[in-house]
């Protein structure tokens, strides 16, 4: 595969809507591939170890470079179970999987315990070696959810809040090294859409991020405000946060990896 597909939004002409404004174009499979290292940087120090986790104080395995979230049978969480939907277009792309992951719908582990018990066990390490073989499949997954995100993010807003969310997707994707803040972030933290991803009625996805924006310019300028725009929704999330999650503990890495939006990934030619 020479080039990797992704969606791209279209400058905006005036009196056009950008709901007829999206076309397929190719990103260069250098780029996307140095985007999914990052990411898998971001998530588990690029580590294959790290590719099989489970933090502590969750309910659910976090699998793969974007940690893919895989619920046990009968556990529900307010975050969007990711591993199910991630896998399926890994066959589609026609990797092979484990024979054992074809036949388990939920996560065959119920606790941190139990997974970290079997984590030199057959089946973990099975997981391991398709992961790390997949992760260019992983990084075209994280772009397919990219480009599916921004009409999800605007289905409900008003106009003018569309519009502005639009633009603000249209200064990174129009940025060098734009496509990594967004595809990162929207793997790490989701689109901010769905109403139980809340703590006291605010959200910290994506959509929120870009509803925080307000510059126009591109290039670094929209980079550095991505970065300190993402800063600051993660840490209005730990400040809302229920005490009992402890999240504080996590804010200095997120913080980190919000520094990394404004050095970006920028094209090779």
């Amino acid at each position: 595969m020479n080039a990797f597909k992704a969606l791209k939004y279209l400058a905006l002409l005036p009196g056009l809507c950008w709901s007829g404004c999206l076309q397929a174009i190719e990103l260069p499979r250098q780029e996307a591939l140095a985007i999914g290292h990052k990411i898998w940087l971001n998530e588990c120090g690029g580590t294959v170890d790290g590719l099989t986790s489970w933090n502590n104080g969750e309910n659910f395995a976090s699998l793969g470079i974007c940690h893919f979230i895989w619920y046990p049978a009968g556990m529900e969480g307010p975050f969007d179970e990711s591993f199910p939907k991630a896998l399926a277009y890994i066959r589609q792309r026609g990797a092979k999987v484990p024979a054992w992951l074809l036949e388990t719908k939920d996560c065959p582990w119920t606790t941190k315990e139990e997974f970290e018990k079997e984590r030199h066990g057959e089946r973990m390490t099975s997981l391991r070696i398709f992961l790390k073989d997949t992760i260019d499949k992983q990084t075209e997954f994280a772009a397919k959810r990219l480009s599916e995100a921004l009409p999800k993010m605007t289905e409900k807003l008003t106009g003018t809040q569309r519009l502005h969310v639009e633009e603000q997707f249209q200064r990174l994707a129009q940025s060098p090294g734009g496509y990594y803040p967004l595809m990162d972030y929207v793997n790490f933290k989701g689109e901010g859409i769905k109403e139980t991803e809340r703590y006291q009625g605010e959200g910290w996805g994506l959509l929120q991020v870009l509803l925080d924006m307000k510059g126009v310019e591109k290039g670094q300028a929209a980079l550095d405000e991505f970065a300190t725009s993402s800063a600051r929704i993660l840490t209005r999330r730990v400040e809302l946060s229920p005490p009992a999650r402890n999240e504080i503990r996590w804010l200095k890495g997120w913080l980190n990896r919000c520094n990394t939006y404004g050095t970006g990934i920028t094209p090779k030619t």
